[in-house]
């Protein structure tokens, strides 16, 4: 006989909001990516308070761009704003085993893709400007292949060949789809 699995209860409550301005929205999902399926609701508040709990510096969630975003509201506040975006359907919450976790929709997966593929491109261009590699790109092997894409996307449009030295390094690494689609990047820079 199995013992049956007591659900940790919760309830939303946006507390009177009606919308929040898209860099808000952008702000909670960017400090949730940490968290999918890995975290809930408190935990989410306590990085965009910029909390300097244990659990939080520990996982290096305090290196989050968006840790403290609402310093200055109560936690009340921030836990309204998250709950609205659950509400709206930005993230939602998925059972693991008994505990309630963050788990982003396709809406709330395509703001956040675009936010993290324009900090990935401003990231090629922090560590063009420190000078000549070797360039490790190890750190985008194994990452969503549609923000890869994305980003790659990016960099196509940018036109510029100065990035040409960071994706032949990062060909170097990664698997075969992402290799040719890098390879067709590089083609087009060239021809242009």
């Amino acid at each position: 006989m199995s013992r049956k699995v007591h659900r940790v209860k919760y309830t939303l409550d946006a507390n009177g909001i009606n919308s929040l301005p898209h860099q808000e929205i952008v702000a909670i999902l960017r400090a949730a990516d940490g968290l999918i399926m890995s975290g809930g609701r408190s935990l989410l508040v306590k990085i965009l308070k910029g909390s300097k709990a244990k659990n939080i510096l520990e996982h290096g969630f305090h290196k989050n761009p968006f840790y403290g975003y609402y310093a200055h509201i109560t936690g009340d506040e921030v836990l309204a704003r998250v709950d609205w975006t659950i509400i709206n359907e930005y993230l939602r919450i998925e059972y693991d085993y008994r505990l309630p976790m963050l788990v982003y929709t396709d809406k709330g997966w395509e703001i956040e893709r675009e936010t993290y593929a324009g900090e990935l491109l401003q990231g090629f261009d922090d560590m063009l400007d420190k000078g000549n590699g070797p360039y490790l790109m190890s750190y985008l092997k194994d990452r969503s292949r549609d923000l890869i894409l994305l980003l790659l996307d990016k960099v196509e449009e940018t036109g510029n060949k100065k990035y040409i030295p960071l994706l032949e390094a990062w060909a170097a690494i990664d698997y075969k789809k992402v290799i040719a689609r890098i390879n067709k990047v590089i083609n087009n820079l060239n021809k242009q």
